[in-house]
Parts: C-alpha cells; structure tokens; sequence
C-alpha cells in the first residue's frame, strides 16, 4: 500500500475526472493536485481538478465541481464533499481512513514516507567542495547541511544518490596556500626571517596567515627536517620545495576537512581533484570536444557592465558559445596566454559526472557564486547534448550571534568562526537542525543563546522535547502493561475507533501528511521543509499533551480504561516514529530524555 493518502486519493480523483471528461489531455491530469485544507472545519483535503480540467473541458469550474462533488461522495473512503469557490473540491474523509494510517506507520517504522518516486534514477548532489586553504567555517556549513539533507531526501523518495566533494586544489590559491605553510615549516626549523621579510618574497605576498597552518609546518618539520630550506632556515629556490609542499599541505587540509565534516555527520562518497583533473588532460579533451561541435571560437569580449569579472581581458580568447544555451554571454574557456580559466575546468568536471551516469546535477553553492549559475547550466547542456540537467541550489550567508551581537573571530583561523568552534560549543545535532529552520536562498542569524533555550522558540529543542515526552509516556506505559504490550507490533493491533477528538484527528492529519512533504521537499530541492514539518508536528503533539492536563479523556495513560489507553499509545508511538524519520532525513539523533 502507497503509504501517501494524498496521493492515493489522488488516483481516485483523476480516476472520477476522467469519467467526468474522458478525453482530458495528460497535461492537464498532472496539474490535479490534493492538498491539506488550511482549516480542518473546511475538510481533511482539497482537490483543484474541477479549475485545470475546466479550459481543456470546455466547462464552467463550478459545473465540474458539482459533478466531481457527486461521485466524490460516492467513494467509500470519503464522508463528505463539497465544492468551494471558483472550483474547488473539498474532502472529508471517514476517520477510520485516516486512523488506519497509524498502523502503518508503526509496522513501516522510520522508512514510514519513503517512496519510488526516483525509480533508482542516479542523482549527483555536489556540496561542500571549498578551497583546501583553510578550515570548515560557518559559511560552508549551511552548505554542508543543505546538501547532505537533500541527498537524504532523494535517497528517501527512490533516487540513487551520490554525495560528492570537489576538492578545488588547482590555481593559484593553492600555490599561495604552499607558501603559506612553508613559512610555518621554516619558523618551525628556525629561522631569522621575519614575516614581513618572507612576505616580501612572496608572490602576492602571504595570503594565509592563520594560526591552524602551525600543525602543517610542523608535520613538514617532521617528514623532511631542514631539506626543503636553505642554509640557516632561508627560502631555498621554490622549484626545488612548491611542488612537495603544496601536495602535502593539499592532503594535511584536506585531513582536517574530513575530520570537521565528520564531527557535522557529513561524508560525501566521492572526493573529486580538480588537480587531477587537469592533469590527465581531460580539460584539453573537452575543449577538443566543443570545438569539433563549433562551440568554441576565437573572439574579444565586450567590456561588462558593473565589476569586471577577473576573467574578462580585452584582449582576444578561446571563448565557448554559451549564448547558443541561454547565457547572456559568451564565456572565456583560455586566458590570452593559452591557459585554462577555471570555468574551463569546471566544465570539464561536469563533464566527467555526466560521463560517470548522471542525468541530474545538483550542486550547492554560496549565493555569491549567483552570477556563475547561467554559464554553468549553458556548459551541461551544451557538453550533454540536452541530455543532463544541472540545478543550482545556492545558500546565503549566516551570521553567528550571541547575546544579540555578531561573533566574528577564532582565534585559530584568525578572521572567522570554525565549524568546529560551532560544533564544540553547540554540538552537532543543533548545528544541522538550526541550517533548515530558514529557506537556504535566505540569511539567517545563528544565535548561539538560542540554540540552547528550552523554549519553544527554539525548534531544536522543541520538536527533541516533543520525542523525549513521547518516550517519557511509553516508558510510562510498560509499567502498566508490559513492554510487550506496548511494543509497536503490538499497538498495531489496537483499535483506534475511540480517536476521534479534534486534538487526536490534528495530530493524524499531520503524520498522513509526512510522505507527501517528504516528496514535495525532495522534488522541490528544499530540505527545509523537513525541519518546518517537525515544528508543526510537535506542535501538535505538545497541544494535545496539554489539552489532557484538562480533559482526562484526552490523556494518554488512562488506568481505568485499557482499550483507550492502547490506541492513544498507538498515537504516540507513531508520533515518535515520524520525528525519528524526520531526524534521520537531517542527520539528527533523537533525544531520548530532556535533561
């Protein structure tokens, strides 16, 4: 059985419209939507099918409406039906129906809302994917988040999902990076260099001047001794030290981004270089390639309007087609001086994902990479022939309070907050819950005072409070029967006639509706969706736990009244499976007691 009510009413509904209108085109069929009701008093569901089948029918929205509202009725599963406004079709369903949706829950457990939706279509969801030259922040960890919740969410609906990091360890930045750690080896060794004075020697000057390059230096120390320096801990001649030094910085950073990834609850399948990328030729190759599809050209770009990029010379380049694919302008694929842009590389590394069986990219990106998302989509296309699709889901910045105040600095990255700051002081379930409670295309503000309130303005402990009640009742509850009695096998049996109160139907309703907000949030791309669903699940849950303080019919354990107390037990335990669901979609452990 389909465990999504929605959609099988659904079914029922296209199957009543089609009798209505028997030549209804398909494009309009997948227009028919069922949905909650905004308020209970209007119905359990509404249906728009009478307003998307009217044009192609030919028929007034209303004169649909009462013929749907008519056979609608007739369906066993349906108490009442009525039309609304301009076409509208509400839906009462029998409660029994929506009771029997907790026994479900508790025999499917936490795979409850899971779906075939993807038909095991591979997805490539690419996150992360920062520069090796420094620490996990605040500002790759949204990303973090936001990415390893939505390949949980594909994975969930039938997707065969890859996580993916691309490291970005070409260019010039890793470079600097090298010299960066050297100077840490040379003051390691000792040496009389002062960092003014070795700055100097520098090309651009030291870049990266955090203390977390102190570990590297001394990890150089200990591999090579005073080999990679010259007489008296001196700059020896770069071609004889850069190339050993920047691999092994590369491979000590990219150590501690695992290390900080993993204490998040993070680890991507696949690790992916870019240096290894274009250092098997494939970068070359895939040039080669849009030049033989005419893609590729030699041409001068107009100078842009706002900040000039830093690819832009007015000068003449290779420069690849992207206008033909929905760009706004062609886009520099070599330099003037024959070497690769990074934009160059970066297609190439689509490439190479779609080459390994992806239809469907998906990366996620900081928002001040906004203005990269038309040429990267124009460069699949083009390189797929049409065949791939690429989307960008792009994340805002987040800004770190505590007592109402920005907290900008660590000392040991010297100009921002660690991840792993976050995480020691908050800890790794708070950190991923809190990175859903905003849309990811939105700013949000951290506040560390917040995140460990017990109140209800805090969602993270909230939604745990609501799981660790619901523990708290059924521990309750092998006192009074047995643990067999109560176990979820056993509540699956119980008759559940008595949930009738409008208390207990809410709370039904919102856990019917957990697979079909499982699939709109996996289909839509936003995992967000997800922590708002557990807010209101647990809103409902601690609404009805209040409202028994008042009404003993309402309470969950009722000594004098075993049958009673076997179904709300049965509510309770599907309560708490469906947070545990939701929790292992975002990577967060359920709290078993509140402390």
């Amino acid at each position: 059985m389909n465990d999504d009510i929605f959609a099988r009413m659904r079914t029922l509904v296209l199957a009543a419209l089609r009798e209505i209108v028997p030549d209804l085109p398909e494009e309009a069929c997948a227009k028919v939507e069922l949905t909650p009701t905004r308020d209970p008093a209007h119905g359990d569901m509404a249906t728009n099918a009478a307003l998307v089948a009217a044009k192609p029918a030919r028929q007034p929205p209303a004169k649909l409406a009462a013929a749907l509202v008519e056979k609608i009725s007739a369906m066993a599963e349906v108490a009442s039906a009525e039309a609304a406004g301009p076409g509208f079709v509400n839906l009462r369903l029998h409660p029994g129906v929506l009771q029997a949706i907790l026994p479900v829950v508790l025999r499917r457990g936490i795979g409850f809302g899971a779906s075939a939706t993807g038909a095991g279509q591979p997805v490539n969801v690419e996150y992360v994917s920062a520069n090796p030259t420094g620490p996990m922040h605040i500002g790759h960890c949204r990303g973090a988040v936001v990415g390893d919740v939505m390949a949980n969410l594909l994975a969930k609906t039938g997707f065969a999902v890859t996580k993916e990091y691309y490291i970005n360890d070409a260019g010039n930045q890793v470079t600097a990076l090298a010299w960066a750690a050297y100077w840490r080896y040379l003051q390691t060794i000792g040496t009389d260099l002062t960092e003014e004075a070795f700055s100097e020697e520098v090309p651009g000057g030291l870049q990266y001047r955090g203390e977390y390059l102190i570990p590297v230096g001394e990890a150089l120390a200990a591999a090579y001794g005073k080999e990679l320096a010259a007489e008296g801990g001196r700059i020896a001649a770069p071609d004889l030290w850069i190339d050993t030094v920047r691999d092994f910085t590369i491979s000590e950073m990219m150590g501690q981004v695992r290390a900080d990834l993993k204490l998040l609850g993070v680890e991507p399948a696949v690790f992916s270089s870019e240096r290894a990328l274009v250092a098997s030729g494939v970068v070359d190759t895939l040039i080669g390639r849009l030049e033989a599809d005419g893609l590729v050209y030699q041409g001068v770009l107009e100078p842009p309007k706002g900040k000039t990029p830093d690819d832009w010379e007015p000068r003449e380049q290779t420069l690849f087609r992207a206008t033909q694919f929905g760009d706004d302008v062609d886009r520099p694929l070599r330099k003037s001086d024959g070497s690769n842009t990074y934009f160059a590389n970066d297609i190439a590394y689509h490439a190479d994902k779609i080459d390994r069986g992806f239809p469907t990219l998906i990366d996620v990106w900081g928002a001040d990479h906004g203005g990269y998302v038309s040429r990267m989509k124009a460069a699949v296309n083009a390189v797929s022939g049409g065949k791939a699709s690429l989307e960008v889901v792009l994340c805002q910045i987040v800004h770190i309070l505590r007592a109402g105040q920005p907290v900008r600095m660590s000392k040991r990255a010297g100009s921002f907050v660690t991840l792993r700051d976050l995480i020691e002081e908050v800890g790794a379930d708070a950190v991923r819950f809190t990175m859903l409670t905003r849309k990811s295309d939105a700013q949000m503000e951290f506040d560390l005072d917040q995140v460990v309130a017990q109140t209800r303005e805090n969602p993270v402990f909230y939604v745990q409070y609501a799981h660790a009640r619901c523990r708290s009742v059924l521990r309750g509850a092998v006192e009074m029967f047995s643990a067999e009695a109560v176990s979820d096998e056993a509540l699956a049996l119980a008759a559940l006639d008595g949930l009738t109160a409008e208390a207990d139907m809410a709370l039904i309703r919102r856990i019917a509706s957990w697979p079909r907000t499982v699939e709109a949030a996996a289909l839509a791309r936003e995992p967000h969706r997800i922590a708002f669903f557990l807010y209101d699940l647990a809103a409902d849950f601690h609404m009805l736990w209040n409202r028994g303080r008042d009404d003993a019919t309402l309470r969950f354990l009722q000594p004098d009244n075993p049958a009673e107390t076997l179904a709300r037990l049965a509510l309770v335990a599907a309560t708490a499976m469906v947070i545990r669901s939701g929790l292992a979609v975002m990577g967060v452990s359920p709290v078993e007691e509140m402390r």
